[in-house]
């Protein structure tokens, strides 16, 4: 599990951190990037079982990009939330760089995304499922600088994972 050792953990400053766009000039490596991303988020499917996206910072990458495997493998370039729904949710949320922590935070249930995708193709989507639009805010977050424990509704919203 040699690409776990990659993973920034909490408390890596470089989490913390607003990411750049992507540009032209980066083009030859998303290809890398995304091999990566990827490969850290199968091993953490393997060894902890959960894992639907994985935000480039989270690799010491500082770019504005992230990428989903939900159903299918989906590449998120410099992405801009330009709506969301005024109906929120809260659920228990988790992230590959604290794998055993668990934390109450509130979403959106829906919103609008403009990105490119990794041909550099402006993309709209709308996002109607709840547990779709809370993965993308959850990578969104990411490339802000902002982890989900600075999004707990409260000092109570922690647990371990069981």
């Amino acid at each position: 599990m040699k690409h776990l050792d990659n993973l920034l953990l909490l408390g890596d400053p470089r989490l913390y951190q607003v990411c750049e766009p992507v540009t032209e000039d980066d083009k030859p490596f998303i290809n890398k990037w995304v091999r990566d991303l990827h490969n850290v988020m199968e091993e953490i499917r393997a060894k902890y079982n959960f894992g639907r996206g994985i935000a480039a910072p989270q690799l010491g990458i500082m770019k504005r990009l992230f990428y989903l495997n939900v159903t299918e493998p989906q590449v998120i370039i410099n992405p801009e939330v330009t709506w969301t729904s005024d109906e929120q949710f809260t659920l228990w949320d988790d992230c590959m760089s604290f794998p055993n922590l668990l934390v109450q935070v509130s979403r959106y249930k829906s919103l609008k995304l403009n990105y490119l995708n990794k041909e550099f193709k402006p993309q709209e989507w709308l996002i109607e499922e709840p547990e779709i639009a809370e993965l993308v805010q959850h990578e969104h977050d990411h490339l802000n600088g902002v982890l989900c424990t600075m999004r707990a509704i409260d000092d109570k919203s922690f647990q371990w994972r069981r």
